[in-house]
C-alpha cells in the first residue's frame, strides 16, 4: 500500500478501497523533520515479548538505523511494580534516549480534579528524578488536557510552575489499536503474518505523517518539526527500524525530540486537544473537523485494513 497522491500499491495483489481518505502529495523539495516518541513505558509483558526483551529489541532496532535519541514518556506506577521495570527505563537512558513524564497513574485529565492530577504529576517527577537524560516535558495521557476552560488553565499554570513543558504531539494515530488486535490474535492462537503486519503498521505511520503535515502546511504555511505519537509496545519493537527507514525513504529526516520542543508550536486555544497540536491549531483557524478525519484514528477502519490485508488468520483468499 502507498497512501499518497493518485495511486497506491497493494499487499498481496489485493485491491483496497480508500473510502474518502484525504489524498496528500509530497512536496517536490521536502525538508521535513519528525521526532519519534513512545508513550506508556514501561508497559507490561506482551504476548510477543516480555517487557525486558521488548526494551532490548527496541533499543537494538533504533541503533541499527542510527535513529538518534527518541523520547520515552514514562507512566511511573510501572516503576513501582518491579526492579526490572526500573532497569528498562535506565537502559533506554543509557542507550542515549530521552526520559519524560507521562503521570504516575495515567488518568484522564477531564475526569480528575486539577489538584489531584498535578499531585499525580508530582509523584511521577519524584520517581523519575534519578534517571539520566531527563527532559522537562510532560505529556497528558490520552492527549486529554481537560475539557473545561478553568481546568485547562489550572493544569497549564500548574505545569508551568513546575517547570514542565507540554510534550505535545503533531502526528496522532491509533497504533495502540493494532497492538490490541495483535495481542488478542497471539493469545488466541490465530496465525499472524508479521510481514503484512509490518507493512500495514509502517504505512499507517507514513500516512499519518503526510496527513498532518498537509494540514500544518495549509494552516501554518510551513512544515514544522513534527512529533510522532507511538507506544512502547510489541509493535514498536518489531518494526522501529523499518519505520525509520521508510520515513527517510519518503523524504523525512528523523530528528531528536529536542529539535521539536526547543522550537515549539504555539499553544492552541481550541479545547479539542486530543488529536494533537496541528489539529488543534487548524481547529482554532476554523477548519471544519470533518475535513481532518483520518482512517488512522478510526478503530473500525483500522480493522477493515487488517482484515483486507490478510494480517490475521492465514493467507488471504
Amino acid at each position: 500500500m502507498l497512501f499518497c497522491t493518485g495511486e497506491y500499491r497493494v499487499i498481496g495483489g489485493m485491491g483496497l478501497l480508500l473510502l474518502a481518505l484525504l489524498v496528500v502529495s509530497l512536496p517536490a523539495e521536502a525538508n521535513r523533520k519528525i521526532a519519534l516518541t513512545y508513550d506508556d513505558a514501561p508497559r507490561v509483558d506482551g504476548a510477543v515479548f516480555t517487557g525486558t526483551v521488548r526494551a532490548e529489541k527496541l533499543i537494538a532496532a533504533l541503533a541499527r538505523v542510527e535513529a538518534g535519541p527518541v523520547a520515552f514518556f514514562v507512566t511511573t506506577n510501572g516503576l513501582e511494580r518491579s526492579a526490572a521495570n526500573q532497569q528498562r527505563i535506565a537502559r533506554y537512558a543509557e542507550a542515549g534516549h530521552l526520559i519524560a513524564n507521562h503521570t504516575h497513574t495515567h488518568q484522564w485529565a477531564h475526569k480528575t480534579q486539577a489538584e489531584d492530577f498535578l499531585t499525580d504529576v508530582d509523584r511521577a517527577e519524584q520517581l523519575l528524578a534519578g534517571f539520566d537524560n531527563r527532559r522537562p516535558w510532560f505529556r497528558f495521557p490520552y492527549l486529554d488536557e481537560g475539557r473545561r476552560s478553568a481546568q485547562i488553565e489550572a493544569l497549564r499554570n500548574g505545569l508551568a510552575k513546575r517547570g514542565l513543558q507540554n510534550g505535545y504531539v503533531t502526528v496522532d494515530n491509533y497504533d495502540w489499536h493494532i497492538e490490541q488486535q495483535l495481542q488478542r490474535a497471539v493469545r488466541s492462537g490465530v496465525a499472524v503474518d508479521y510481514d503484512k503486519l509490518g507493512q500495514l503498521y509502517v504505512q499507517m505511520m507514513l500516512y499519518s505523517a503526510e496527513f498532518y503535515d498537509a494540514i500544518a502546511v495549509q494552516q501554518l504555511g510551513y512544515s514544522p518539526v513534527h512529533v510522532l505519537l507511538l507506544h512502547e509496545n510489541d509493535l514498536a519493537a518489531l518494526y522501529a527500524d523499518k519505520l525509520v527507514l521508510a520515513l527517510r525513504a519518503t523524504g523525512w529526516e528523523v530528528v531528536s525530540p529536542d529539535a521539536a520542543y526547543d522550537d515549539p508550536l504555539p499553544q492552541p486555544k481550541s479545547r479539542h486537544l486530543s488529536q494533537g497540536r496541528v489539529f488543534a491549531l487548524a481547529d482554532d483557524a476554523g477548519r471544519h473537523r470533518s475535513t481532518m478525519w483520518s482512517w488512522t484514528i478510526d478503530e473500525a477502519m483500522i480493522d477493515v485494513w487488517l482484515e483486507r490485508s490478510g494480517v490475521f488468520g492465514g493467507e488471504e483468499e
